[in-house]
């Protein structure tokens, strides 16, 4: 069946997405774990117990990011204290990094996630950048003479397999174009039912929004506010006047403007902040709504692309240009 928005909120006041295939009840505000520059480990976990007692369920890793570890203790501790009564409150999504983007490397990446956040299964496992490098080295930014083009096929079949096994619920992409989409699309057998991607007021992604709402995939953003604070985000979204004159008439911060939009576009979102009080205020998107005009204007907003994908781009191939790697989509 295709995902569907539930009608009912969950206890905590986060709506969820039924997700397709697979029917796991995705929770559309999500808490993300990728800090760059990173953080230790302490202050990762100490946020993410504080998320769980604020009523975050949906956590979002990845192996690149080195927080499967502490987010695995933070799950265990939560239970142990009795901020959740088992694992399965939660929903967990990790991703296949590039240098394990091969057929035969996939189950075994997994396992390993799996292992550093002492879990059963994931809820959503995504291949994380649409392109491959060598296998064994574990590396960010990837050397250029090191990119390889992704099997696609063989790759998504590990994948199905993943989720056939059990050790994900569901299975995914993430930083994917409609064309990368529909690639996957002519041969799998289980459909990607999420597409992570960046995506905010500065950076709509109409295009692709439509293509994959007519394809039963949720489209999920990642650095909603703009990724403030990394080494490839900025303040522009924060900063927008229009945004700042539509929060100063609402009585809102622009987080929640920003937030807020998304959610009525249908989006899944994942908030990144391990300050307390920013932590409960992007909670705070779910008994309001923005005015037809409000968001009428948010969409006129003129649109350009943060994360250029530049890192992913080598002369040596697969893709020569931030063109290619989008597919037209910049």
């Amino acid at each position: 069946m295709d995902g569907c928005l539930e009608a009912s909120l969950s206890p905590l006041c986060i709506p969820q997405y039924v997700l397709g295939c697979s029917g796991r009840r995705m929770p559309l505000l999500g808490f993300g774990t990728a800090a760059s520059p990173p953080v230790g480990s302490q202050l990762t976990k100490t946020a993410i117990l504080q998320a769980i007692e604020l009523g975050y369920r949906h956590f979002d890793t990845a192996s690149l990011y080195g927080t499967e570890q502490p987010l695995g203790e933070a799950i265990l501790e939560a239970i142990a204290v009795g901020l959740i009564k088992s694992r399965d409150e939660l929903f967990i999504t990790s991703k296949l990094w590039c240098s394990d983007a091969h057929g035969e490397l996939v189950l075994p990446a997994l396992q390993r996630s799996l292992k550093n956040l002492r879990l059963e299964y994931l809820d959503l496992y995504l291949i994380h950048w649409p392109v491959s490098s060598k296998p064994g080295i574990y590396e960010f930014p990837i050397k250029r003479e090191d990119f390889l083009a992704m099997d696609f096929k063989a790759v998504w079949k590990a994948m199905e397999d993943c989720q056939r096994l059990g050790l994900t619920k569901s299975i995914g992409v993430s930083n994917f174009s409609c064309k990368k989409l529909g690639d996957i699309l002519a041969f799998a057998k289980i459909p990607p039912a999420v597409n992570q991607v960046e995506l905010n007021p500065l950076w709509q992604q109409k295009k692709l929004r439509e293509f994959c709402k007519a394809n039963g995939i949720l489209l999920t953003a990642y650095a909603p506010l703009g990724a403030q604070g990394t080494i490839w985000g900025s303040n522009r979204v924060l900063e927008c006047e229009l945004l700042k004159e539509i929060a100063k008439q609402k009585g809102k911060t622009v987080a929640q403007i920003c937030l807020r939009w998304a959610y009525e576009q249908g989006i899944g979102i994942l908030v990144k902040s391990f300050n307390k009080d920013r932590m409960k205020s992007n909670l705070e998107i779910f008994n309001w709504s923005l005015s037809q005009e409000d968001v009428k204007k948010i969409n006129d907003i003129p649109q350009s692309r943060l994360c250029s994908g530049q890192d992913y781009i080598s002369k040596y191939g697969p893709f020569n240009t931030t063109q290619e790697l989008w597919d037209g989509e910049i």
